[in-house]
């Protein structure tokens, strides 16, 4: 564990998270986030910024993200893993298994998903060992792991996910002349093929492609989307089009940290014309129904 929670103050953090919560009426939950070991932080937030071309505002590191939360009056999240290669599987889901739980003990409400690269050999193993661990689901970033959703590798890996009644995260929506292993359509058709996987087609399912992503995932029982890395790329207008296309108990608001700030995606978010109740669904109540399979 390289990260360090009395770093700036454990007992500072749990006043300022007390006092959220008497006095703030929404609760926030961030259910789209990285983070990375301070040793690669810098590294890695650089690399992710060349993949698309702009320049992330955090810092990749856990205690960026947990000073950043914690000023934005965030009291849950949910951090997922990407396993860019084999090798480094368990040692992710492990760092992020960790953060977890020591974010719990915290005050947080916590959750994390494993990332699991289509190469491992055995992927029902790690799947299981990432459980026991405390993690909850499973992240998969087609474009940057470079796989199909359709291989049949990962049709194993649904198949674990939905006996084991797991929730899965796609990032969606690349559709650039490099890559077209996100498409919409794709993440469609594992839906219709696994009706009780809770899928989460992140980005309000179609990052770059948003009109793609609600003609062919809105309406489906099994998915949710968030709004990560989406409301500073649209209108407010145009994010309240999709909330409603996709109904406002199945959208989840996120950040995409360290794309961005929990602060700063919340007050894109306060722009939207929602009523209180779809508010607070899409701030907190719908990320737990999502994870939890409630």
């Amino acid at each position: 564990m390289d990260y360090n929670f009395q770093s700036f103050g454990i007992c500072v953090r749990k006043i300022v998270l007390l006092i959220y919560r008497r006095n703030r009426k929404m609760k926030v939950f961030d259910a789209h986030a990285h983070i990375y070991p301070a040793a690669v932080a810098e590294k890695a937030v650089t690399s992710l910024g060349k993949f698309y071309d702009f320049t992330p505002d955090g810092r990749g590191t856990t205690d960026d993200y947990i000073e950043s939360s914690v000023a934005a009056g965030c009291e849950g999240f949910l951090i997922l893993g990407v396993a860019t290669n084999a090798r480094q599987t368990p040692a992710v889901n492990d760092f992020i298994a960790d953060f977890i739980g020591e974010s719990r003990n915290n005050g947080f409400d916590a959750y994390g998903f494993m990332g699991i690269n289509q190469d491992i050999p055995d992927i029902e193993s790690e799947v299981k060992r990432s459980m026991e661990k405390g993690l909850c689901g499973v992240k998969i970033h087609p474009d940057i792991q470079q796989v199909d959703p359709l291989d049949p590798r990962l049709y194993r890996l649904y198949e674990i996910l939905q006996q084991l009644n797991l929730p899965i995260c796609f990032h969606v929506g690349d559709v650039r002349p490099r890559y077209r292993y996100s498409e919409p359509g794709k993440i469609a058709k594992v839906a219709k093929d696994f009706p009780k996987l809770r899928i989460c087609a992140a980005h309000f399912g179609g990052y770059s492609v948003f009109e793609e992503g609600r003609n062919v995932l809105s309406g489906l029982g099994n998915v949710w989307v968030d709004c990560s890395s989406s409301l500073w790329l649209i209108t407010p207008e145009y994010a309240h089009e999709l909330i409603i296309a996709f109904g406002p108990d199945r959208v989840m608001f996120g950040t995409d940290y360290p794309v961005k700030y929990c602060d700063d995606e919340l007050k894109r978010f306060a722009e939207l014309p929602l009523a209180a109740e779809e508010r607070d669904d899409i701030l907190w109540n719908n990320a737990h129904k999502y994870i939890l399979g409630e």
